[in-house]
């Protein structure tokens, strides 16, 4: 366990992107209630996907991490849950019969609320007013009445975060994912992309191998791994107030754990040295993520590795890059090379999405699809040209039929983007999008499986 830790003792270190409750006395009733609600995950789920994790860092398997840029009341159904869940299954079979690894599946669901910003207040028409932080904070209607920061969000956040995840387990264990169903995971509106049918054909090759496997005596109704699948969930560990409540003390172990979720993040924004939300995170036993942007020095992020992972516990650590299209293949190495040197064991993944934003002619906010991918194609690049395992995907998508990132095979224009454009935060790859760039993620996958064999001959 840390030292001299203890889960409020990131109240004395700067903690930056927190919301000022002007009710100290509603605040504290809020985190009391919290604190007595079960867990909404257990230490045992988080260490399994820590073994899951210690595999991929071992060049053994892929991490794909994907969901919501930010979770909100008002979409919240159990069809978008769904159809989310669906598009990440969708790529896991992808990316595994393709390139013949295990992908971990870890959806940024179940309590992705609050997001950092980069200004305290927003502008429109002339009116100012404190910005929108998340559903779990305040509300995105722009009144003076729903910018105020409401600690009461938070219980609404665990009950919608208790219901999603209820689902997502149903779904992942309840004969859903059963690989036999893999011909009903495509969505109706991806029929127009060609990737679609990629995806029909790969599933008809997934069938021919089930009933040769059920013609030799082995069959899905009697093998849990092709009945369901292991599904966690993740999100940026923002709001500190909420983490802590929902931390618990593991009964097997004396551990401490973050109970919100199965792994949590530290933001580009908040994993400075000296920061709240690392001390709060290296006091859990959760896998953790840290994201690493072109700001970030390579003497820096050895400290918070020797911080956050001191006894350098393979599966503890996921560092998410996320560089720019055009800053990837100059910016990346020194990090890799850096980790290398000391020989921390982590798992390399990209965010092709933070760093490719643009404002489109019309004021929307987009990411075009092919930066996405030029950010992908460069992340492994870097890792053929270092000998590392480009270890993973972090993306932010939906299963929903969303005009928000330009480009892909179903071409969305700028002028499309009017159309569905629903994210309240950040742009998001729809479902064809994300299949696409699974099967582009298939054969950098293959390409680094064919340069370790070339080199191991």
């Amino acid at each position: 366990m840390a030292t001299n830790w203890n889960p409020d003792s990131w109240k004395s270190f700067e903690a930056k992107h927190l919301p000022v409750y002007g009710d100290a006395a509603k605040l504290a009733a809020a985190e009391e209630t919290l604190a007595n609600f079960p867990p909404l995950v257990f230490a045992g789920e988080a260490r399994a996907l820590k073994a899951d994790l210690a595999e991929v860092a071992a060049g053994k398997g892929f991490l794909l991490q994907g969901g919501d840029c930010a979770e909100s009341f008002a979409e919240f159904h159990a069809n978008n849950i769904r159809d989310t869940f669906r598009v990440l299954l969708q790529m896991a079979v992808a990316l595994t019969f393709a390139s013949k690894q295990p992908v971990v599946k870890v959806g940024r669901m179940a309590g992705q609320f609050a997001k950092p910003r980069s200004s305290p207040v927003e502008t429109i028409g002339g009116v100012e007013l404190p910005s929108y932080l998340g559903d779990n904070i305040n509300g995105i209607e722009f009144t003076p009445e729903s910018r105020i920061p409401d600690p009461d969000r938070m219980i609404r956040s665990y009950s919608q975060a208790a219901a999603t995840l209820n689902l997502l387990r149903a779904f992942a264990t309840g004969g859903y994912a059963n690989l036999r169903q893999v011909h009903q995971w495509t969505l109706d509106f991806m029929g127009r992309s060609p990737w679609a049918q990629k995806f029909a054909e790969t599933a008809d090759r997934i069938g021919e191998a089930l009933d040769f496997m059920a013609a030799c005596g082995v069959d899905p109704e009697t093998v849990p791994q092709l009945q369901g699948t292991s599904f966690y969930t993740s999100h940026e560990a923002l709001l500190l107030p909420y983490e802590q409540a929902l931390t618990r003390r593991d009964s097997l172990t004396g551990d401490w754990y973050d109970c919100s979720a199965h792994m949590l993040w530290i933001g580009d924004r908040t994993r400075f040295e000296g920061s709240a939300h690392v001390e709060f995170l290296r006091g859990v036993g959760n896998p953790l993520g840290l994201k690493c942007g072109p700001s970030l020095a390579p003497d820096v992020l050895l400290r918070l590795l020797d911080t956050l992972n001191p006894g350098r516990e393979s599966g503890r650590m996921t560092l998410i890059t996320r560089f720019g299209h055009d800053k990837v293949e100059a910016g990346l190495p020194p990090l890799v090379r850096a980790v290398q040197r000391e020989g921390h064991p982590v798992v390399w993944s990209c965010d092709p999405m933070h760093g490719n934003v643009i404002k489109a002619d019309n004021g929307y906010k987009t990411r075009p699809f092919d930066r996405i991918l030029t950010e992908v194609k460069g992340f492994f690049a870097v890792h053929r040209a270092e000998g590392t395992h480009a270890g993973g995907i972090h993306i932010e998508m939906t299963g929903r039929d969303v005009t928000e990132c330009t480009g892909g095979a179903v071409a969305i224009t700028q002028e499309g983007l009017a159309d569905r454009y629903h994210t309240h935060c950040d742009p998001r790859l729809n479902a064809a999008q994300s299949l696409e760039l699974a099967f582009l993620l298939a054969e950098e996958l293959n390409l680094e499986a064919s340069d370790r064999a070339r080199h191991a001959a």
